[in-house]
């Protein structure tokens, strides 16, 4: 296949999914929920949006042209996270339109949806289905992108180190306040806090803010989220850390469905979201950089921050916003 007929075959699985009835919409959520879950019928079609949402012509072709990309046919194994729906279909994507082919090992918490999305590919444009294989068996491969925690990094390293690779770790992302957003602001904000209940990289899972900063006003605002509580797993986990905070008289907010606690920490555990004051944006860009590495997204009101997305576009990103900032397709294309 050509480099455009891939692109299209891309293309066209965007408009397979923009056309899915709500039967076929509703088999995928009970289909995904079944096998996990954590990934409700919400977190099932935010993340087809944001698939479908970028693969259209434009889009692609814009991307792929700042590449020297031609047909290499090595073989890539990926080996997939579960942590939210679809996460490893970026993986997929680059690789086979940097010309390769894709060795994929599924998680599985999240066959089915990528199962789906392999299959309606090979549907839409048959001739793609030699270039890709799913196996639960890694071998013969020419390099491998594996996702997943600080440890199984270190398993990754174990056995695929000797090939050249992306192996990625646990990483979370961040809000910066400034005291002057609005209840919309922080609507916004709490879609990047409480999407697939703060599983992703991409969830806020801290929060930098001005001394004195008024987090009575930012838990009011939060509180059309307060159906999170609906599910039983984040109800555990707010029920277990609220005990825990009690007793052992640890200072926190509590709004009734989230956690609110100051900490230098970075990752905070489901149903917390942690925080630190700030003095100025001197003291901010140092804390940042401190955690530079755990970082995987900063979001502020209306992008101001540099580097940063607007509140709400967290769990959106971009094709050339790659996970823990490594360029994916630059590394595939100079394989």
């Amino acid at each position: 296949m050509t480099i455009k007929e891939r692109v299209d075959a891309f293309v066209k699985l965007g408009d397979l999914i923009r056309r899915l009835t709500e039967d076929e919409r509703e088999k995928l959520r009970t289909q995904a929920r079944a096998e996990n879950n954590w990934f409700t019928p919400e977190a099932v079609d935010t993340a087809l949006y944001g698939i479908e949402m970028n693969l259209y012509p434009d889009k692609l072709e814009e991307w792929i042209n700042k590449y020297p990309v031609k047909e290499k046919n090595k073989t890539i194994a990926v080996v997939m996270a579960g942590n939210v729906p679809a996460v490893g279909f970026h993986d997929l994507l680059c690789i086979l339109l940097s010309g390769n082919n894709a060795m994929v090992r599924l998680s599985s918490k999240d066959a089915p949806l990528l199962t789906f999305l392999i299959r309606s590919l090979v549907k839409v444009a048959p001739a793609i289905e030699r270039k890709l294989q799913i196996t639960d068996q890694l071998k013969d491969m020419d390099a491998v992108i594996a996702t997943g925690s600080d440890n199984s990094s270190r398993y990754f390293d174990y056995y695929f180190g000797k090939y050249p690779h992306i192996i990625r770790k646990n990483r979370t992302s961040v809000g910066v306040l400034t005291g002057e957003e609005t209840e919309d602001d922080i609507r916004q904000l709490g879609r990047d806090i409480f999407l697939y209940y703060g599983l992703g990289c991409r969830n806020v899972s801290k929060l930098f803010a001005p001394h004195e900063y008024n987090f009575s006003f930012l838990l009011n605002a939060l509180e059309p989220f307060s159906t999170v509580m609906q599910h039983h797993k984040y109800h555990n986990n707010y029920d277990y850390n609220k005990s825990i905070y009690l007793v052992n008289k640890e200072h926190h907010l509590d709004n009734g469905f989230l956690l609110l606690k100051e900490d230098p920490q970075i990752v905070s555990p489901i149903s917390v979201l942690f925080y630190e004051s700030y003095r100025n944006g001197q003291d901010l860009t140092a804390k940042l950089n401190e955690q530079e590495n755990k970082i995987q997204c900063i979001v502020s009101k209306s992008g101001h921050w540099p580097g940063s997305a607007a509140y709400g576009k967290a769990q959106f990103p971009e094709l050339d916003d790659y996970a823990d900032g490594v360029d994916t397709m630059e590394f595939l294309t100079r394989l």
